[in-house]
């Protein structure tokens, strides 16, 4: 494929943003090459600024799980874009996702909308520490939280020990205040709550973990967090910034029956435009401002436009079969991919809950650690996914962050990619 103008625009992009980029993972150097400029999306597909079409299963990152330009998301938009952008005052739409939230996902009683998925982990987290009166929080290698300056800290931290800041800027006497173990691990829960239970504000973990890829929680994992917790009056936060609605229509806390004390949103209940969220019990939040003193404001929070665009999204996703079809067909895609493997001898696995796919050039047959993530062949997946670009199918281009596919990636869509995949392989290793 030629991508002449994308390079071009690359090139120029450096002179005026940092790195060329408005977010990290956007340059390509996971994967290396020049990163890809976008200027349209259709259904399943992302149009490059070289006309190239490209299948997509990054899907803005989550968001779009209904696919790009649904009409009766951009419908919604529209009708509110003729009543105006922003008002910085409430709306009756406010309440309406407000109300929707709370009836989808029975640990939300109360919910707060903020304008990123960042805002709403950092929020939820001084909520907790507010509520309990306590300054240390914990958290999980491989999980990612939003550019929070307390839980950027290094992944590869050992067990029971505090991290080291993963950013400079970050100051250390504030990611000391975290906790870091390694996920799906129930021992080392339990005995850093042994030690230092009463000092715990809160257990902030994401319930699948998208940002090692897509690593499901362990039998056990969640209900030993929900179990310490409890016991030790400290809160449990579930970030579904990414699971939310993307797995389930309740999220990840309705499949694996935990209920967390604190849930964070973002990503599908803005239906592509900038929101956040966090809710769950009345009792703690009625300590967020005004009700209590701990304070949390944002001039766009609850955004028209966003609000309007993620409930004609809710409304879609409620429908009746959405979440056994995003299902079924994921799973038709992750088979495919290691079948594809297999018949072309690359070490491969996968995992896959609802709309979240995750890929390893890995022999593990089940990646449960964050460890195994990164014993993954890297440059196996860099010569995958670029085989797989050139064969216009788009990927995250890191081999840490999950895949996602969308209501309109039908049958037809799958078997193109996994014709592309048939492909890459066969040239993976080489």
């Amino acid at each position: 494929m030629i991508r002449d103008h994308s390079t071009k625009l690359y090139e120029l992009a450096l002179n005026y943003i940092p790195g060329g980029v408005n977010s990290p993972v956007r340059a390509f150097k996971g994967v290396g090459g020049n990163p890809l400029f976008f200027k349209a999306g259709d259904g399943s597909y992302l149009i490059d600024c070289d006309d190239n079409r490209y299948v997509d299963y990054v899907g803005a990152w989550g968001p779009l799980i209904v696919g790009h330009r649904h009409p009766t998301v951009l419908a919604a938009i529209q009708k509110q874009l003729e009543l105006g952008l922003a008002y910085g005052a409430s709306t009756e739409g406010e309440i309406a996702i407000a109300r929707k939230i709370c009836g989808l996902v029975p640990s939300i009683e109360q919910v707060r909308l903020v304008t990123s998925g960042t805002e709403a982990t950092m929020s939820a987290i001084r909520l907790a520490r507010g509520f309990t009166r306590r300054d240390k929080i914990v958290k999980f290698e491989g999980c990612y939280h939003g550019h929070v300056d307390g839980l950027l800290v290094k992944a590869g931290s050992g067990a029971l020990t505090l991290g080291n800041p993963d950013s400079l800027g970050v100051p250390k006497a504030y990611t000391d205040l975290t906790h870091v173990l390694p996920y799906n691990d129930c021992q080392a829960v339990e005995h850093l709550f042994a030690e230092n239970g009463h000092e715990l504000a809160c257990v902030i973990v994401e319930p699948i973990a998208g940002n090692m890829n897509c690593v499901p929680p362990l039998p056990g994992f969640l209900e030993t967090l929900r179990e310490q917790c409890s016991i030790h009056g400290s809160i449990l936060i579930f970030d579904e910034v990414m699971t939310g609605f993307r797995v389930a229509l309740g999220g990840a806390q309705s499949i694996f029956g935990v209920m967390p004390d604190l849930t964070t949103l973002g990503k599908v209940i803005g239906g592509g435009l900038p929101i956040g969220a966090f809710g769950g019990r009345k009792e703690i939040m009625d300590n967020i401002a005004p009700m209590g003193p701990v304070y949390q404001a944002g001039t766009l929070s609850g955004s028209p436009l966003a609000v309007a665009a993620g409930l004609a999204t809710l409304d879609i996703i409620s429908e009746p079969g959405f979440y056994e079809a995003l299902d079924k067909n994921a799973s038709r895609l992750v088979t495919g991919f290691s079948e594809k493997a297999e018949a072309a001898g690359i070490p491969f696995s996968s995992n896959q809950v609802g709309g979240m796919f995750g890929c390893f050039f890995n022999s593990d047959q089940k990646i449960s650690k964050f460890s195994q993530v990164k014993a993954s062949n890297i440059t196996h997946f860099q010569q995958f996914f670029h085989a797989m670009l050139d064969n216009g199918v788009y990927l995250a281009p890191s081999a840490f962050e999950t895949g996602f596919i969308s209501g309109v990636h039908d049958d037809e869509i799958i078997q193109t990619t996994l014709d592309a995949a048939e492909h890459a392989f066969a040239v993976t290793g080489d």
